[in-house]
């Protein structure tokens, strides 16, 4: 780097803000190149802070126009400006007023943060640090003011003009071609919150009304042409409004709620207060354009961002630390929302999968940290898995040890004393704690500490007196920075089961049957007594996923079996037949690398087997069971040394035991599932779905002849865009004429629609063919990708190096190299988006001695490149560190 080394920010260094924001109000003048922003701060020292302290506004890129205190004009003397801000020394005895004015270029930014212009629609990102980039203000979350915004443009250009909250006078501005609308949010809230947009925009609109009998205007604004994509989508919104409802008595508290679909978008979403922006793939649903994941994503994210405001906005964060207080409670209710709106057994095991793969390898890596952070060098590169996943299964335990009810009682306390604030985690803890009368000091260690739990343990039976011992061990592996663990609490749900894979009744040592299934883990290691057990059972341990942690005692593979045809929990079934799975597996990749014939893997297709045929258990719950571990957690389970491609091969093999021993099965349920009603995106419709194209995969990974005609016959026949992708994802391995026949076909169709040639780059980038590297190299040049569009580098590059281990970690390096050259790109003018792609190397140490090699070389080029950002430095230099 050729500048001086980025310096961390530290937890323990926070202080209040020296100065309030009572109220901002804004002047903005949209222009593609010269914005106008003309901003009223009224401002007041702090009482809680130490006085006699000059005045500090952050500021990004903008040319300053004029400064007033008080109505009186500042000269150039009486202020001092930096690259980071501006300067004012004061001093100030009371409150005051200061206006400035500034300029900023939306057409130039093209780091998607702050206010940016792009296809003709303006649009701000703020979170976490972007309004420095629009106007001068003090840019943290503890500073929450009431803003009333007025917004101005070219009517013919932009005819649509939105800000946060309420709407109030809008017009003609007399003797010009422009327009002006303007805007008033009455809740306090900090400057990350604030959103605009203007542009050529349609609306969809309905209302909603909510349990007080207050009518709310909802508004979805989308590209012109694209409304007949939005109906799901206002669906969702309406079914989480009124869930929230019920199930936390929270109403919505302004008169409009806004969306707003935009096409380049470095998030997902955001939840600005009363206008949320959204990537429009979150938004936008068709049954011919949008899969059955597609219609799931968009209701999870439609809740999560409304949620937000609750826990988020009207209870904000202090400080961005505290970063998980907003988005692991939010996570853990839109996780609640959608198990109670579909089917909670497969969200559960849909939820534990996704931590087990990005939160669990980021715990195991140079990446590791808390879910409370305690430094960080740039705040986005902690919008991580730790933070909002592991983030949400803390809550999730808390409301493990006291019930629904009593984790909504904490939440309202929280809510009672908090409102209108910006909190800590401790504000939160101890709501929780004192609503529910217990003290919750020790749980703070979950937050304060990285790296995944390891549970082991042992269990004896006693047959003449009956009895169970069963002890449990926890340790926790050291991170970078944590070299020594403390023992955390954590509830662990459990079962006995009897030889008829029946439920036994829990009876503690005393006699005293257990209230519930669930034991408390609070030391190192821990003994467990039961009595009255007739006969020596089959523990079932951690029921639900019950704590983020796991479980490292290996099981019989009988045992397995067992759990597997019985286990009445839904979660610790699957799990069974995930653990016999990856046993299974990982021995294979033993014998791949020494040379020897591996197993063949029958037995575990005979388990599987009896799942597959109970018709009893839901079809998208059978679905999950066809789906083995991927390659990515099988490489996690072996830890070290790591061979990708021995993995591949291991995988491919199981996959094709099971679909030549179970066809008849598969093939059986492949045409059961034909449903011939019209598309529907309820959970019952897509499960059948979701089970029929599973049984498709598998019968084309039997091998047998007509398996990948019978794919391409799927393709041609498919009335929805699931069927379509899910042949492809079958077809993009195959080197088959068919596979080219199908991806030509579905391009041609499809060329028009942005978001569904995504899905055509992502597909290619899937594929295990030996040239694909290659393919992807030459899908760069294609023109329709750019790497100034954030939805195509996820797609075609993030999707080649998070989702192809094969190709990824081709054995010469050219998939590390070609990753690390796409960073440096990006990271030229999106450092967001380069950092979130150099984290595709954080499992690197885990690798084969020759392939760490070649990507400790990568790692330093990329290290080694001058003007490196600050993002990118932090993710590079902790995977080399």
């Amino acid at each position: 780097m050729s500048h001086a080394k980025p310096e961390p920010i530290f937890l323990a260094d926070y202080r209040p803000p020296d100065f309030l924001v009572e109220r901002v109000e804004l002047d903005v003048a949209l222009a593609p190149s010269k914005t106008r922003v003309a901003s009223r701060l009224s401002l007041r020292p702090n009482p809680d802070a130490a006085g006699g302290k000059p005045l500090l506004l952050d500021g990004v890129g903008l040319a300053l126009e004029s400064i007033a205190l008080d109505g009186r004009m500042l000269e150039p003397a009486d202020f001092e400006t930096t690259e980071s801000g501006l300067k004012l020394a004061g001093p100030f005895d009371g409150a005051f007023l200061l206006e400035i004015v500034s300029h900023c270029d939306p057409e130039a930014n093209k780091a998607l943060s702050g206010l940016y212009r792009s296809r003709g629609i303006y649009c701000t990102q703020c979170e976490p640090e972007g309004f420095r980039r629009i106007t001068y203000f003090p840019d943290r979350p503890d500073v929450l003011s009431v803003y009333t915004v007025r917004v101005e443009a070219e009517q013919a250009e932009v005819p649509v003009l939105l800000a946060n909250g309420n709407p109030g006078e809008s017009g003609l501005i007399a003797g010009t071609t422009r327009h002006f609308a303007r805007w008033h949010d009455p809740h306090p809230k900090p400057s990350y919150l604030f959103a605009l947009v203007g542009g050529d925009l349609a609306l969809v609109a309905d209302r909603f009304t909510t349990r007080s009998g207050r009518s709310v205007e909802l508004r979805i604004y989308v590209e012109p042409g694209k409304e007949d994509r939005c109906a799901w989508a206002m669906e969702s919104l309406k079914r989480c409004m009124a869930w929230d409802e019920e199930r936390y008595g929270l109403e919505y508290d302004l008169d409009v709620f806004m969306i707003v679909a935009v096409s380049d978008f470095n998030m997902g979403a955001m939840e600005n207060k009363g206008l949320n922006v959204f990537n429009d793939k979150l938004i936008l649903a068709r049954p011919d354009t949008a899969t059955d994941a597609d219609y799931a994503a968009i209701e999870a994210v439609i809740a999560h961002e409304y949620f937000h405001n609750w826990t988020g906005n009207r209870v904000t964060c202090r400080d961005w630390f505290q970063l998980c207080l907003k988005e692991g409670l939010t996570v853990f209710r839109d996780q609640e929302f959608t198990s109670d709106v579909r089917a909670a057994s497969v969200k559960r095991i849909s939820d534990a999968r996704a931590l087990r793969a990005h939160q669990f390898s980021e715990d195991a890596g140079p990446l590791a940290h808390p879910v409370r952070p305690s430094s960080y060098i740039e705040i986005n590169n902690f919008y991580t898995a730790t933070v909002y996943e592991k983030g949400a299964e803390l809550c999730r335990m808390l409301q493990t040890r006291f019930g629904r009810n009593g984790f909504r009682k904490g939440l309202d306390l929280y809510f009672a004393r908090h409102d209108g604030e910006a909190a800590t985690v401790e504000d939160f803890i101890t709501a929780m704690g004192e609503a529910n009368a217990l003290d919750l000091t020790p749980f703070m260690a979950w937050y304060g500490q990285a790296g995944t739990p390891e549970l082991a343990w042992s269990m004896t039976y006693d047959a003449g007196a009956k009895t169970v011992a069963l002890e449990l061990e926890q340790s926790t592996p050291a991170t970078p920075g944590q070299s020594v663990k403390a023992p955390l609490p954590m509830p662990v749900r459990i079962g006995l089961l009897g030889p008829n894979g029946d439920d036994l009744p829990l009876i503690d040592g005393s006699g005293t049957p257990l209230a519930s299934d669930q034991i408390e883990l609070t030391a190192d290691k821990q003994t467990f007594s039961f009595s009255s057990v007739p006969s020596a059972p089959v523990l079932s341990l951690l029921r639900g996923f019950s704590a983020p942690v796991k479980i490292v005692t290996p099981r019989d593979e009988r045992e397995l079996a067992f759990l597997m045809a019985n286990d009445s929990d839904p979660f610790n079934r699957w799990q069974a037949g995930q653990a016999y799975a990856s046993a299974v597996m990982i021995d294979m990749v033993a014998a791949i690398r020494a040379g020897a014939e591996p197993r063949a893997g029958a037995a575990f297709a005979e388990a599987l087997a009896a799942t597959l045929s109970d018709d009893a258990l839901e079809a998208a719950y059978r679905a999950e069971f066809l789906q083995l571990p991927s390659e990515t957690d099988i490489a996690r389970e072996i830890g070290q040394d790591v061979d990708p491609d021995a993995i591949h091969q291991a995988r491919q093999r199981l996959r094709q035991r099971v679909g030549a021993d179970l066809y008849q099965h598969l093939e059986a349920l492949y045409v059961e599932m034909a449903g011939s009603e019209a598309y529907s995106p309820d959970a019952a419709s897509a499960g059948g779905r979701s089970l029929r194209n599973a049984a498709l995969s598998l019968l084309c990974a039997s091998a047998r002849p007509g398996e990948i005609t019978r794919a391409k016959q799927h393709y041609d026949a498919a009335a929805n865009m699931t069927d379509k992708i899910a042949a492809l994802s079958i077809l993009t391995h195959s080197e088959d004429a068919a596979r080219q026949a199908a991806f030509d076909d579905f391009y041609r169709t499809w060329k028009d629609d942005h978001l569904v040639v995504d899905k055509w780059y992502a597909l290619q980038a899937l594929s295990t063919l030996p040239g694909t590297l290659d393919h992807v190299r030459s899908l760069v040049k294609h023109a329709q990708f750019s790497y100034k569009t954030p939805n195509k580098v996820r797609a075609l590059i993030g999707t080649f190096a998070a989702a192809n281990p094969t190709g990824f970690n081709r054995p010469d390096g050219t998939g590390y190299a070609f990753i690390a050259d796409a960073v440096l790109e990006l990271d030229r003018f999106n450092p967001q988006m380069a950092a979130r792609l150099a984290g595709a190397f954080k499992t690197w140490r885990q690798l084969e001695s020759r392939r760490r090699a070649l990507v400790e070389s990568e790692l330093g080029r990329i290290s080694g490149s001058p003007d490196l950002s600050r993002d990118c430095f932090e993710i590079v230099s902790k995977t080399l560190a």
